[in-house]
C-alpha cells in the first residue's frame, strides 16, 4: 500500500509540474486515437512542451523505439523478445504500459443480412493460410454466392498479429489475397463500399462508424457474442479481446516532457480520454501497477505469455 500511494503521489506530482521540450510518439494505429486525445490534453496542461503523434503500425512504431528515433510507442500486441533484444542492443530499456482494453471486431456492409455471427472454424475457414474459402455459401450453404471482398490491418500492425494468433493459430499466417491497410480508416471505407465484404480492426474505429459498417458476433465457445464496452471489460467477447500497450524508452525518461507525458498516459484525466476514444478503461488497481513500474523503471514485458481470458492485474503486477 505505502508503494501504491508513492507512486500516485509521483504520478500527481510528474502530470503537476510543466516541462518543455520534444516527445516523438508513434506506432498502432489502434493506439493512435488514445495517444492523440492524451497528447493534446498534456500540450494544454504543459503548453511548453511539444508532442508529435503518428502512426506506422506496432511493428513500425517498436522498431523506430529500438532505434531511438521516437520516445513513446503505441502497440496493439505485446512487444516480441526479437524487439526487446534490438532495443538492448542499441542499449535502450523499454518499460511496458497498458493502456486500455480494446477488442479486434469483425464487420460486414450494413446491408449485410445474413452473417450475424462467425464462430472460430468459419473465421479461420475464411482467413487460413491457402483458404478455399471465395464465397459466402461456401462458409454457410444458404449463404449469397457471392465473392467475400476481404479487408484487414497490414502485416507491421498489431492487429494483424493477434487477430492471425487467435483465429489461425500463429502470428501472421494468414491467406494473401485480401486488401491490406495500415490506416483503419481505408479499412471501414473498404468494407463499406461492397455489399459482400468482410474486414477486421479495432473497437474504437468501429464504435465511430457504426452506421458505416456493422459488427458480427463472435462465437469462442460459449456461444455468439458482440463486442460491447461490457463485454471487452468483462473479457466475454472471446478471443479477440486484448490489452493495448505503450512502450517508453528509458532513455527518453530523462527528458522532463517525456516522463511526464508517460506518466499522463495513466492518469485519472487519461482514463477519461481512452473511454472517450472508443476503448475501455481498465480498473484503477491496473493503472496503479502500472504507475509502480514506470517509477520504479522496470523494464521488459510482463506480457510474454499472455493468453486472452488471462489477467491483465496480474500480469502487470508480475514484476
Amino acid at each position: 500500500m505505502r508503494l501504491v500511494v508513492g507512486c500516485a503521489l509521483l504520478l500527481v506530482a510528474l502530470v503537476g509540474c510543466a516541462g518543455g521540450g520534444d516527445v516523438r510518439v508513434d506506432g498502432s494505429s489502434t493506439v493512435y486515437p488514445i495517444s492523440l486525445a492524451v497528447a493534446e490534453e498534456f500540450s494544454i496542461l504543459n503548453p511548453t512542451a511539444n508532442v508529435s503523434v503518428s502512426f506506422s503500425g506496432t511493428g513500425g512504431g517498436l522498431s523506430k523505439l529500438c532505434r531511438g528515433e521516437i520516445d513513446i510507442a503505441g502497440a496493439s500486441r505485446v512487444i516480441e523478445t526479437s524487439e526487446l533484444a534490438a532495443c538492448a542492443e542499441n542499449g535502450i530499456g523499454v518499460i511496458e504500459l497498458p493502456v486500455a482494453a480494446d477488442a479486434i471486431t469483425v464487420v460486414v456492409h450494413p446491408e449485410d443480412d445474413w452473417a450475424d455471427c462467425l464462430d472460430l472454424g468459419a473465421l479461420r475457414a475464411i482467413w487460413e493460410p491457402g483458404s478455399s474459402v471465395t464465397t459466402w455459401s461456401d462458409v454457410e450453404p444458404g449463404w449469397p454466392d457471392e465473392e467475400i471482398v476481404l479487408f484487414g490491418p497490414g502485416a507491421d500492425s498489431g492487429t494483424f498479429d493477434y487477430f492471425t494468433e487467435a483465429v489461425n493459430g500463429s502470428a501472421g499466417a494468414t491467406r494473401t489475397d485480401f486488401f491490406p491497410s495500415e490506416d483503419d480508416n481505408v479499412l471501414v471505407q473498404g468494407v463499406r463500399s461492397d455489399r459482400f465484404a468482410l474486414g477486421y480492426f479495432g473497437f474504437a474505429h468501429y464504435a465511430e462508424n457504426r452506421g458505416a459498417v456493422r459488427a458480427v458476433a463472435v462465437d469462442g465457445g460459449d456461444g455468439c457474442v458482440l463486442p460491447t464496452p461490457e463485454t471487452i471489460e468483462a473479457n466475454s467477447y472471446s478471443p479477440l479481446s486484448r490489452p493495448l500497450f505503450v512502450y517508453v524508452a528509458t532513455r527518453s525518461l530523462e527528458k522532463e516532457a517525456a516522463a511526464e507525458l508517460a506518466a499522463f498516459y495513466l492518469s485519472d484525466e487519461a482514463r477519461g480520454l481512452v473511454s472517450g476514444s472508443g476503448y475501455v478503461a481498465y480498473p484503477d488497481q491496473v493503472y496503479e501497477a502500472a504507475t509502480a513500474r514506470l517509477a520504479n523503471r522496470v523494464t521488459g514485458s510482463a506480457f510474454q505469455d499472455f493468453e486472452p481470458g488471462d489477467s491483465v492485474l496480474g500480469a502487470v503486477r508480475a514484476r
